[in-house]
């Protein structure tokens, strides 16, 4: 049977078959191309493949924080429920492959140039000057829809409104939390940021945010509402995570339960009269308290439940957010880009330094401009450094990743000048390379650590320094 991509691919064919490589040097290029404020493109582009965007089962998750993790713990969550699932990330830190996947296993290289082939021939054929995240967002939806998935989790990285992926109907979607994403936001742009981020409400949606302030959530159920979306009550409770990881990932994999059960429930088995060795979904008929006879199968036939779950599951997204323990000195990666993100890092190490001792840390950051050197930063490395032994290394990110939204880098000289002033140790470095070796030399014990962050850019550094070109 001939799939939609196959036909498309045919009528494509006239166009230019790039390689794997010339597909990467087109999509970094296109990044340059102002995004839409409009759904023009996109929809020109969707209404060429015959709307594969409203053959999707969508779960948004947006936000200024913790989107990654959350759709991450949401797609395992469905998998484990037997569900086909597809994944949407970004950004990316090595290989375009890493925005897509299905059931966790990210696209094939042919697989990947096959559907970009196609998708940059019929843009082109129509004459639509596509931005990367719009072409992006297409070949998420043909493989999506080509795949059959039974549901489609896409990270929403930029606001919300005008997004490509927005031109779906979320189902369910999160707002996992609205901050300050850069030093230069104001209460009025923090309030347009929430605004913006609002728009993947449609009639219909179900919404649940974690964010902990009581105005944000005020204004996010009158507007879902207002909209007709279903309001759910906001996380509470943080998942029973292993230690350290509830303390920072608790309230990701809090939502991340939340919108698997509430599609679970609402749009997979809502008629369903039995269901078994399911996380998030009671029999009906099977509420209060149960029988004896209930009681003793259970004992028989022990069913997983979401403790035992999360005790089995990586904590973390790998690449992104992990303790490499395995290294001699424990390598910390963390793509935490603004100071509330920041703040969460520093939980991280002393939580960390109170399951074992640290001998010897070193904290790297390579930053934009316009991202952490603000006078809340330098207070809390200092409160830090005050209660924790350890030495600051700022070096410059090199070229800012494509599709990051990240700025140049900040000015390494300055930032080392403003947190000596408040007596902090920092050295400044003309690289990454360079600030790594010189942790390497002072933190080289099993037990010490070496952290990394600050930008997805000085992630992918690392990497890049180790000789990795692929997860």
């Amino acid at each position: 049977m001939e799939t939609l991509h196959t036909k498309q691919h045919k009528q494509a064919t006239t166009g230019k078959q790039r390689t794997y490589n010339e597909i990467i040097r087109y999509l970094d290029a296109q990044w340059s191309v102002p995004r839409d404020n409009s759904f023009d493109r996109i929809k020109h582009l969707d209404a060429a493949f015959e709307s594969p965007s409203q053959k999707v089962n969508a779960l948004f998750v947006a936000g200024t924080n913790g989107k990654s993790l959350t759709a991450h713990f949401t797609t395992k969550l469905l998998q484990e429920e037997g569900l086909k699932v597809g994944a949407f990330y970004s950004p990316h830190l090595l290989t375009y492959n890493e925005r897509f996947s299905i059931n966790q296993a990210s696209i094939q290289n042919k697989h990947f140039t096959e559907i970009a082939n196609t998708v940059i021939n019929t843009a082109e054929a129509h004459n639509i000057n596509a931005n990367t995240y719009e072409l992006l967002a297409m070949v998420s939806f043909l493989y999506f829809t080509e795949n059959n998935v039974d549901a489609a989790v896409f990270e929403v990285d930029h606001g919300g409104t005008w997004n490509p992926v927005n031109i779906c109907n979320a189902k369910v979607a999160t707002i996992t939390r609205v901050t300050a994403p850069n030093i230069h936001t104001s209460e009025d742009d923090l309030h347009e940021i929430m605004n913006d981020v609002l728009g993947i409400v449609k009639p219909g949606t179900h919404l649940v945010s974690g964010d902990q302030n009581k105005a944000h959530l005020q204004h996010m159920q009158s507007v879902a509402e207002e909209r007709g979306g279903h309001w759910i009550m906001p996380i509470r409770k943080l998942a029973s995570l292993t230690y350290p990881y509830e303390q920072l990932h608790g309230r990701c994999a809090a939502l991340a339960e939340r919108m698997a059960h509430t599609y679970m429930n609402k749009f997979v088995v809502q008629d369903a009269t039995i269901v078994s060795n399911s996380l998030l979904v009671k029999q009906k008929g099977k509420r209060g308290r149960p029988t004896l006879e209930t009681k003793r199968q259970a004992q028989l036939n022990p069913q997983k439940t979401l403790e035992q779950f999360w005790k089995e599951t990586i904590n973390e997204l790998p690449a992104r957010f992990h303790l490499i323990d395995k290294e001699k000195p424990s390598i910390l990666l963390d793509t935490a880009n603004n100071i509330d993100a920041f703040k969460n890092l520093l939980l991280g190490i002393r939580l960390i330094n109170y399951q074992r001792t640290l001998k010897g840390l070193a904290v790297i950051i390579g930053a934009s401009y316009d991202t952490l050197h603000h006078e809340e930063f330098l207070k809390l490395l200092r409160y830090f450094f005050k209660k924790t032994s350890g030495e600051l290394y700022i070096c410059p990110i090199d070229t800012p990743l494509p599709g990051t939204g990240e700025s140049e880098s900040w000015n390494v000289e300055h930032v080392t000048n403003d947190l000596k002033s408040m007596k902090i140790k920092a050295k400044a470095f003309s690289s990454f390379e360079e600030a790594f070796n010189a942790a390497k030399e002072v933190v080289d014990e099993r037990d010490g650590l070496i952290t990394i962050a600050g930008s997805n850019s000085i992630v992918h550094q690392y990497w890049n320094h180790k000789g990795i070109r692929k997860f």
